[in-house]
């Protein structure tokens, strides 16, 4: 069967989702991470509208692509205007690329609303702009934007829009459902009239996800013979987002057996779709399908006990497939197998009747009863599980801690004064620091404290920060006297983690989290200490 060429336009319709945007740089980055994918073709943007993409694409002829070829794209040409004088089709070929993609209008109220011409002169455009391109790259695609909803309106019309690009001289005539509205049924039927009608033709796919359906039609679409996917990472794009690749590219090549990757390259995908969320400034979506932090993760007990004795009982595939890994959580559905998995996670092989199991689990229950979460602050559990096991040594002792909010120096974004007294094996340090409010002075007090006795506790830095109300049908427990969940991600120059604190007091959960972070930090350290120290 014929390899499957996934398209990537992460760079130009993944940057149309209202709060992603991209610099030069940015696009650059995101092309060589890529590439080292190992897409087929990787849609830079629309050079004759902005200049950042105009930018890009002068850029990335610096830098070495070894698989993905890079593609310019645009518009057919004005309608009041001629191929030759056509400042968009001039910016296309300007741009240089080995690859041109150009869109069309395929449906009838498109072309006499939008672009305020006749049905006849649309089909000109639309081969005059392929003719004038051709010469000029070396494979030439077509967006026939609108397909599905133009073919369902006036099939003969949208197919002579598909004949007038093929007949120019398009390579792949890519079959887009731009609204997102199409049913995977119909464009299953859509397509076989498509390929009855155009035998020759190459067909491609662009499915957006406004009805939930996008990965589906976009499987459908190479089920109904396209040999080509258009899709972005992590399934940016407007509205509701375009075909997802890190769904659609294991479903070709897990489920459907179709080729899309070079070999050995599929399990770089978890990887690919982090990095690509970090540049756009997006936080991973955790429960995304194959790459999703929570795709392979169990917090039941039945559950995790289950996929123990075989993976396939709860999991659809294995998850070093796509480069991601199992999870196990804990939590109050906890039971002896997840503390017994858990535990080989960190290097103890426990027994299901050694006491320390049931304490554990009976610890972890109590507090979750109380709100903590442990199943999203692992750094946390962490550190519980090698206290209780007597492993994890006392850094530090707090003795007192005093906040001082000034209202009088409301201007200052500095009135807030945290005061802290620790104690350090036979030290007792004493200090104080102001900040932007009451955590961001514990912080710096906690830290102005600790930094003499442990240096490396400066490489920490406060990554995210969430409070949470925890309700309560207890009237005494509830309102302005609830409990809140605070969770603390902090990071240092190579790993991130999660530690979590629970109070009536907003201040107190937090001084918990913190503790417990800089906590976690020092024990991770000697870890690697103790590590390095064996290897050598």
């Amino acid at each position: 069967m014929d390899r499957i060429d996934i398209y990537d336009t992460t760079l130009r319709d993944g940057t149309q989702a209202e709060d992603i945007s991209l610099t030069t740089e940015d696009k650059v980055r995101v092309a060589v991470k890529l590439d080292e994918l190992g897409v087929a073709y990787i849609e830079g943007g629309w050079p004759g509208s902005n200049p950042t993409d105009k930018r890009f694409f002068s850029e990335i002829r610096n830098y070495d692509l070894k698989i993905a070829k890079v593609a310019a794209f645009g518009s057919t040409h004005n309608p009041k205007s001629t191929p030759e004088n056509d400042p968009n089709l001039k910016a296309l070929v300007a741009a240089g690329t080995e690859v041109i993609t150009i869109f069309g209008k395929t449906w009838g109220i498109h072309v006499t609303e939008a672009l305020r011409t006749t049905l006849a002169h649309n089909l000109e455009i639309i081969s005059g702009s392929v003719a004038f391109l051709r010469p000029h790259a070396a494979e030439l695609f077509f967006d026939a934007e609108h397909f599905f909803d133009g073919f369902k309106a006036d099939p003969d019309y949208a197919l002579a829009a598909l004949g007038a690009a093929s007949e120019a001289g398009a390579d792949v005539l890519i079959l887009c459902d731009t609204n997102g509205g199409t049913l995977p049924h119909e464009l299953g039927e859509i397509m076989r009239t498509v390929r009855a009608a155009l035998p020759g033709a190459r067909l491609g796919i662009h499915p957006h996800n406004d009805s939930g359906l996008a990965v589906a039609n976009a499987l459908e679409g190479v089920r109904q013979g396209a040999l080509q996917v258009q899709g972005t990472i992590n399934g940016y794009g407007e509205r509701c987002g375009n075909a997802n690749l890190c769904a659609i590219i294991p479903g070709l090549e897990i489920k459907l057996g179709r080729a899309c990757l070079p070999e050995g390259k599929l399990p770089l995908l978890s990887a690919v779709a982090t990095f690509v969320a970090e540049v756009a400034n997006q936080a991973p979506f955790s429960r995304q399908p194959y790459v999703g932090d929570s795709a392979f993760a169990h917090k039941g007990g039945v559950h995790v006990s289950a996929v123990a004795r075989n993976p396939l009982t709860y999991e659809h595939i294995d998850p070093a497939l796509v480069g991601n890994r199992r999870r196990v959580l804990l939590s109050d559905l906890s039971g002896q197998s997840n503390i017994l998995f858990k535990a080989r996670e960190y290097g103890f092989d426990l027994d299901k009747n050694d006491p320390f199991v049931l304490e554990l689990l009976t610890t972890i229950k109590e507090r979750e009863s109380r709100g903590y979460e442990y199943s999203a602050a692992e750094a946390s559990y962490e550190l519980l599980l090698n206290r209780v096991l007597g492993r994890a040594r006392s850094y530090f002792t707090p003795i007192r801690y005093r906040i001082l909010d000034d209202k009088a120096c409301e201007r200052d974004e500095l009135g807030t004064e945290a005061t802290v007294m620790i104690k350090v094996g036979g030290s007792l340090k004493h200090t104080a620091s102001t900040g932007r409010g009451p955590v961001n002075a514990l912080d710096k007090a906690l830290r102005k404290a600790l930094r003499g006795f442990y240096p490396r506790i400066s490489e920490m830095r406060l990554l995210d920060f969430k409070v949470r109300v925890l309700t309560s049908a207890n009237r005494e427990d509830s309102g302005t006297a609830s409990y809140v969940r605070v969770l603390c991600q902090s990071g240092d120059l190579t790993r991130r983690w999660t530690t979590v604190g629970v109070s009536h007091n907003v201040i107190e959960a937090s001084w918990q989290a913190l503790e417990d972070s800089i906590n976690y930090k020092l024990f991770i350290d000697d870890k690697d200490k103790l590590t390095r120290a064996l290897r050598g």
